[in-house]
């Protein structure tokens, strides 16, 4: 429940904090939200063993707001300096959470099972982490003025009668349900079929690394066939690998299964901003606009479908049945 209250809380007050960055307060949302996932991951390196509520409190709860602060406007601000090329633009820029995906995993491991131990490794992540984001709070500006005229409820209302925003929206929450399925249990397919635990460890590695060329490689793609194109087709190839979890038993078979999911899911998410930016006709509303319902109980209820016993099928079938609905 820890991950998917972070990832409920960042989408949530993605919703808040897409409207303030179209009132104006882009460096309000950024710095604080800076300042606060700065603290919670420095207040995740004291938590005690057992102690399951300062972990949640940090990194569940903590952190999620935190990164729902910052994630919105951080893409909402390139549409003040990019225009021909945003959505090549945008894919790159949200490639960062895959290459963050990949390095601290690595960094974490290293550090919490060497010298550090758990609290320093923290630590040292944290002020990784702390030090990127003040860079970032240092370089991004805006350039459109704030929209001041109209009101988030005349946004909301221009938005639910807006069909093709709603379907786009719809199939990438259901998406990002199911995509979180392999993202949460691909390290506990390899372990409980018996594979090497360094090697599972590194399988999420090997995935988010595969990610964040897929959000490279989507905008390129996209700027070729198109961007519906390129997320109908990837969106497939997805649900097709997910089905294939149900067979995978082997470090080969893990491999594969990483790049190739890594690699689709990656350009699925690399588009989904830019699809909505499209389908955006007032830029200023652009932030309102970005900000997807949150996904909460996508991988609670694959835990349970999966139960102890791990019977993989279940959770393949009905993650792969819901990313082909959308």
């Amino acid at each position: 429940w820890i991950g998917s209250t972070n990832t409920f809380l960042f989408d949530m007050v993605g919703l808040v904090a897409g409207r303030l960055h179209d009132r104006g307060y882009f460096y309000h949302l950024v710095i604080g939200g800076s300042l606060l996932q700065a603290f919670s991951l420095f207040m995740l390196s004291f938590a005690k063993p057992g102690q399951f509520y300062q972990i949640f409190l940090s990194q569940g709860i903590g952190s999620g707001i935190a990164a729902g602060l910052v994630f919105v406007p951080s893409l909402a601000v390139l549409s003040h300096h990019f225009d021909k090329h945003l959505t090549t633009v945008m894919a790159i820029v949200t490639s960062g959470t895959s290459l963050g995906g990949a390095i601290h995993p690595v960094m974490l491991n290293n550090t919490i099972h060497g010298r550090l131990g758990f609290a320093n490794g923290v630590r040292a992540s944290a002020g990784l982490i702390s030090g990127l984001m003040l860079v970032a709070c240092f370089i991004m500006r805006t350039k459109i003025s704030p929209s001041n005229h109209t009101s988030f409820f005349v946004s909301a209302k221009k938005c639910m009668h807006d069909s093709a925003y709603l379907f786009c929206v719809a199939g990438a929450t259901i998406f990002a349900i199911s995509y979180c399925y392999p993202q949460f249990y691909l390290q506990v397919d390899s372990v409980s079929h018996g594979l090497d635990r360094t090697f599972s460890f590194y399988s999420l590695v090997i995935f988010n690394s595969s990610n964040g060329i897929g959000h490279l490689f989507a905008g390129l793609l996209a700027n070729i066939i198109g961007v519906d194109i390129a997320l109908i087709s990837s969106t497939f190839g997805g649900a097709v690998l997910i089905f294939g979890m149900i067979g995978i038993s082997t470090i080969p078979g893990v491999v594969v299964f990483g790049v190739l999911y890594g690699f689709f899911s990656g350009i699925v998410f690399g588009l989904t901003e830019p699809m909505l930016t499209l389908l955006t006709p007032d830029l200023s509303e652009l932030g309102v606009r970005l900000s997807l319902p949150g996904v909460m109980f996508g991988p609670p209820i694959s835990g349970a479908l999966l139960t102890d016993q791990y019977i993989w099928y279940r959770g393949a079938v009905f993650n792969g049945v819901s990313v082909l609905s959308t």
